[in-house]
Formats: structure tokens, sequence, C-alpha cells
């Protein structure tokens, strides 16, 4: 016996409102009946485990993140701008053999756009 994910689940303060930002983000949409308390991003058919859900938490985030989304893009400068235009904040950027930025949703969470190609 095993286990297969399903996808990722990340506490918020406002799920729908987190779930409204990544699946903008991403190009995909927000499952009918999110709310403040529980939203879910639905998934790409083509990629097994890509749900994410969003669970309403009473405290704010205080800590790094221990896991977080690489996002690969070719053209750098201009996803990190739409990306903030949706409301991400960034926070660092990275040049040299790997480039990167690192940026955190509306709710503080880390995640990396990288340059791919």
């Amino acid at each position: 016996m095993s286990s297969t994910v399903l996808g990722t689940t990340f506490d918020a303060r406002d799920a729908a409102a987190v779930a409204a930002f990544w699946a903008a983000a991403l190009g995909r949409a927000v499952a009918d009946g999110a709310g403040e308390g529980f939203a879910v991003v639905e998934p790409d058919p083509a990629v097994p485990g890509s749900r994410i859900g969003f669970h309403q938490v009473p405290e704010e985030k205080k800590v790094k993140n221990r896991m977080h989304f690489d996002l690969a893009t070719g053209d750098l400068g201009a996803e990190v701008t739409r990306l903030l235009d949706l409301g991400a904040t960034k926070l660092n950027e990275v040049s040299g053999r790997l480039n990167y930025v690192t940026l955190a949703d509306p709710e503080g969470n880390e995640f990396d756009v990288i340059a791919v190609g």
C-alpha cells in the first residue's frame, strides 16, 4: 500500500483571498465554494498532485516557510512585475549561475521565480 500526493495545503488568514492570488499567478481557477475559511485552486489536469488548498487559521505567519514553490519563467523581469501587480512582495534577488527572485504572496508565504531558458 502507498499514498499519492493530492496537492499542497497552506494555512491562511483569508483562504479565498490567497487562493485568488495563486489562481491568477498560475493561470488557474479557484474552485466553487471558496470562502474565508477554505478555498482550493483547481489542479492542472496534466500535473498530478497540483491541487492547492488553503485553510483558515487564527494566527499570523511568523517564520520562514519550510517548503515553497519554485516558479519557472522565460522572462524573469516581466513575470516578477506581473506577480507584484497581483499583490506579491519582493524579498530578494539573486544573480549568478542561477537567476531568481524571492517573492512573498499577500499573506507572506515565500516563493521563488527562477529564470529558465
